[in-house]
């Protein structure tokens, strides 16, 4: 196992002003979220400010991913972003396409990182920012026969045939359409067009896959949350419409964070649990079957900060309950608190072998017995110790990002 400091000095050593730009390239693309790293992946920083996620890929496993610019320095003005108009006074930095290549191949090879997630500020224009990036790719691929995971972003402006490009060279794809509504982001980046430049190309990609000339690992997309004065539940319907509509991998959501220097400097932070709650009920959506007419919003389109989704719903729904955890079906299995798939599937497994009988035979399936109790009977009881029922929840914010099972 290297240390970090083994792992840079190579770098170090031999390519200094490309250590330099690792060190400001990697930095700037941690504000996107929309790639294989979850929303829960920890940033691992090394010396130079490099950033390797431990990416969650398709497949369910994990692998060190380096995240990087191919340029900074947008010359967009989007109200929120370090980035806007050059950058301003920061200093910007900028990739050749093999250069970038080179430097990740060598990382390859030696095994430090295994996959990439690339995107870029846009300069020269969106046509000439994607072409440098399909270059890029283009050599890893060709060049260096890299035939592992490759993440590309597809800037705002870029044309149909350079997205069908990067759905033949990449894994996966990324169109970030930062808020829910063409109003909204109008509010935020209003030099970006919500249909013609987000929703066009995350369409035709999803024309594609339908098509079957993109079956690898879909198309992703972001949402900044808190920075337009939108609700959950825009966010929610939109989500929604996403998933069913153009068949997406995942949607990503990235609480507002003000940056100084830009207009929304003084705008209050998102608050992480807000991001918490919009990833459960995302589970709710994605995994879960659930609609999103089902999921609670209150009057102002919020939903509760004191409960998840899920829990606030089995209240609303008391006829449902108790579920009877011996024979009840997976999909209904899946609609109580405190068990998700995996649990659902092995409770299944179980009880062709033995009733459930007892809430130790129960925590065994990876069920969250806690939540799970109030709403459950393990062969016609309820369980010892029954906690009260629609008991309130702690409403502490969990950690940023976090996506605990609901």
């Amino acid at each position: 196992m290297y240390s970090m400091v083994q792992w840079m000095a190579p770098l170090v050593r031999t390519l200094p002003s490309t250590q330099q730009k690792l060190e400001l390239l990697g930095q700037a693309a941690r504000y996107d979220l929309s790639c294989a790293c979850g929303p829960s992946a920890p940033r691992i920083r090394g010396p130079g400010d490099r950033w390797i996620y431990p990416a969650v890929l398709p497949s369910g496993g994990r692998a060190p991913m380096l995240k990087v610019l191919l340029e900074s320095g947008c010359e967009r003005g989007c109200l929120y972003c370090s980035e806007r108009h050059g950058g301003a006074d920061k200093l910007t930095a900028s990739f050749a396409p093999d250069e970038l290549a080179r430097v990740f191949a060598d990382l390859h090879r030696e095994k430090r990182v295994m996959g990439l997630f690339l995107s870029s500020a846009i300069r020269g224009g969106a046509v000439r920012t994607m072409d440098r990036m399909l270059a890029a790719a283009e050599i890893l691929r060709r060049r260096y026969r890299f035939r592992g995971y490759l993440h590309l972003k597809v800037v705002p402006g870029a044309t149909g045939d350079q997205v069908d490009r990067a759905m033949a060279l990449a894994t996966r794809l990324s169109v970030n359409l930062e808020a829910p509504t063409a109003g909204r982001l109008a509010a935020i980046a209003p030099s970006k067009g919500f249909d013609g430049e987000l929703l066009a190309p995350m369409r035709r990609i999803a024309r594609a896959e339908a098509a079957g000339r993109f079956a690898r690992s879909g198309q992703t997309t972001q949402l900044v949350v808190g920075a337009a004065d939108e609700s959950d539940l825009e966010i929610g319907r939109v989500a929604s419409r996403l998933y069913d509509g153009l068949g997406l991998a995942r949607v990503y959501y990235s609480a507002f964070q003000p940056v100084p220097g830009t207009p929304l400097a003084s705008r209050p932070p998102a608050p992480p649990l807000r991001e918490h709650r919009l990833y459960q009920m995302d589970f709710l959506l994605r995994k879960y079957d659930f609609d999103i007419e089902e999921i609670f919003f209150d009057g102002a389109g919020r939903l509760p900060a004191d409960r998840d989704p899920k829990s606030v719903w089995a209240e609303r729904h008391p006829e449902r309950f108790p579920v009877e955890v011996n024979t009840a079906p997976p999909e209904t299995l899946m609609r109580v608190p405190g068990i998700g798939p995996g649990a659902a599937r092995r409770i299944a497994s179980m009880r062709r072998d033995a009733r459930i009988r007892s809430i130790e035979a129960l925590a065994a399936s990876g069920a969250s017995c806690r939540a799970a109790a109030p709403f459950v009977l393990l062969d016609g009881r309820r369980p010892p110790r029954q906690l009260e029922l629609f008991a309130p929840a702690s409403p502490a914010a969990p950690p940023q990002g976090s996506a605990a099972c609901v």
